[in-house]
């Protein structure tokens, strides 16, 4: 994966995709939504989870993000909170 954001909030570590997730979702739509994650935009998590978004990226824990495609496929983008990683997965693959 090669995303570049240009407004990112945080380093993302290796881009990684899970084989269901990149099997079934768009990669225009992927790559949307993880400039998003990485804009500091979590996408569809309620507002505690949002806070818990902010709160982690202060204190170095793990972003967790929600995302659904066009066609309703729901998604998760993670970044470990030693920034090692960030992945791409489906609810299924967790």
């Amino acid at each position: 994966m090669s995303v570049i954001a240009v407004n990112s909030r945080f380093n993302p570590g290796r881009l990684m995709i899970t084989r269901n997730a990149k099997d079934a979702l768009p990669r225009v739509e992927v790559d949307a939504a993880i400039n998003r994650h990485l804009g500091g935009d979590w996408g569809d998590v309620c507002q505690s989870d949002w806070q818990l978004n902010e709160d982690a990226l202060k204190k170095g824990d793990r972003l967790t993000s929600a995302y659904h495609t066009q066609d309703g496929e729901k998604f998760w983008i993670i970044t470990e909170s030693d920034r090692s990683a960030t992945t791409v997965l489906l609810p299924s693959d967790y």
